[in-house]
């Protein structure tokens, strides 16, 4: 297992341990590539590259473990760019080109000292920022510096779509911002020159540029749970041969006319193709911009959430493996349940004021039957801080319960 950093981060007020699996440690979120050898989602707030299993949590709103935090060290610095395509892109024009239309993001999480670092792309003269949702996911605040002005805004989350990875954000009191020239990325093909830029290692001011070629097309990322089996596929994403870096997420690539073509997601880390170059993947543009119009629009679905998030306040697992109260306090283990187990509760949260606890498995949510953190996750999209929501639940005495709880307000999942 080749991590660029490990480290657990449990939700605000308790830890939660993983199952007594000795290949499965506790709850961490990382993205692996599915015919690839390996891939990180390059938010430096959510970076674990192992290249084998991978796993996350939900806390459904309030995080109960958020990635962990890659923090560069001080001799860390974005690799030069190399190999023959970067002879053949006028990188200095690029970068004038580009650079102004991009913003660096950087994100408080919901936990001590956590932070994180992105890279979003101008959509508007106004201060609408296309991103990736994993760089804002679980952020108690955001803010974002505009490269091509220099300044410095707090941003409130429009909205977004976790299953695309896919969020879009709005810099409070911006106007007359530089905005990126839209290509088509229906028109790409492989071999096309490209270059990667973004926020590379979170620092800041000048956007780091990685060249490269596009190497495929219509690749599929999975986002898995080694914990809950659950996992989220994101398809059609362009492969490049680039050496694209942590903090990089959500930034723009773009062909050799400056034009964005896609948006930098993954990238390798640990591993290299047979021929040792870099792999990176991008989400095509298109789909991209058809989802912040949905958001924009204030369109929601069963995967689009818009405006503030609702929360629970607790950490869930898949029910099949269940941590239930043990022997003098301390967690056990069970197994073979269906539903959404409750791993660890938020003290004052909704959950907690309703009398749930670690052990506890949720059945049923607004009349919706729960048979997996997924369905619990899907059914919360649609509702925000406020919202009564009808909970079902079974104790570790094998009892049940159903309260109505009213949604408080949290960071985006």
């Amino acid at each position: 297992m080749n991590e660029m950093d490990r480290g657990e981060y449990p939700a605000t007020g308790f830890a939660v341990p993983g199952p007594p699996a000795p290949t499965r440690g506790p709850l961490r979120p990382v993205i692996l590539l599915v015919a690839l050898a390996a891939a990180v989602a390059l938010g430096v707030g959510r970076i674990a590259v192992p290249s084998e299993a991978v796993s996350s949590s939900s806390s459904l709103g309030m995080p109960a473990a958020i990635s962990p935090q890659w923090v560069p060290p001080a001799s860390w610095s974005p690799h030069a760019s190399t190999g023959a395509s970067t002879a053949a892109l006028d990188l200095s024009t690029l970068a004038a080109e580009v650079d102004p239309a991009v913003v660096d993001i950087n994100t408080q999480l919901s936990v001590p000292n956590g932070q994180g670092a992105g890279t979003g792309i101008v959509l508007s003269q106004t201060g609408v920022v296309l991103t990736n949702n994993h760089v804002i996911n679980g952020a108690a605040s955001i803010t974002a510096t505009d490269v091509g002005n220099g300044q410095t805004y707090p941003v409130t989350v429009v909205g977004y779509d976790s299953s695309h990875d896919i969020a879009v954000l709005q810099l409070q009191g911006a106007s007359g911002l530089r905005t990126a020239s839209i290509g088509d990325s229906n028109s790409v093909a492989v071999g096309d020159m490209i270059a990667a830029i973004g926020n590379a290692g979170g620092r800041g001011g000048t956007p780091s540029v990685a060249a490269g070629t596009v190497s495929a097309l219509a690749q599929t990322a999975t986002v898995s749970d080694d914990v809950t089996g659950g996992a989220e596929r994101l398809s059609g994403m362009i492969q490049v041969a680039a050496d694209v870096q942590p903090g990089d997420s959500g930034g723009p690539l773009v062909n050799a006319a400056g034009q964005v073509i896609g948006i930098d997601t993954a990238g390798s880390a640990g591993s290299r193709r047979q021929d040792g170059g870099d792999i990176g993947l991008a989400i095509p543009i298109n789909d991209a911009i058809t989802i912040s119009r949905q958001i924009q629009t204030g369109t929601a679905s069963g995967t689009v959430h818009i405006g503030a998030t609702g929360i629970l306040g607790i950490l869930i697992q898949d029910a099949g493996v269940q941590a239930v109260p043990g022997h003098r306090g301390r967690l056990g283990y069970r197994y073979g349940s269906a539903g959404a187990a409750v791993a660890g509760v938020v003290a004052g949260s909704p959950a907690a004021q309703a009398g749930l606890a670690a052990g506890d498995i949720i059945v049923s949510l607004d009349s919706t039957t729960v048979d997996s953190p997924a369905t619990l996750t899907t059914v919360l999209t649609g509702h925000h801080p406020g919202d009564g929501m009808q909970l079902t639940w079974i104790d570790v005495a094998g009892q049940q319960h159903t309260a109505t709880l009213r949604l408080a307000p949290g960071p985006p999942n």
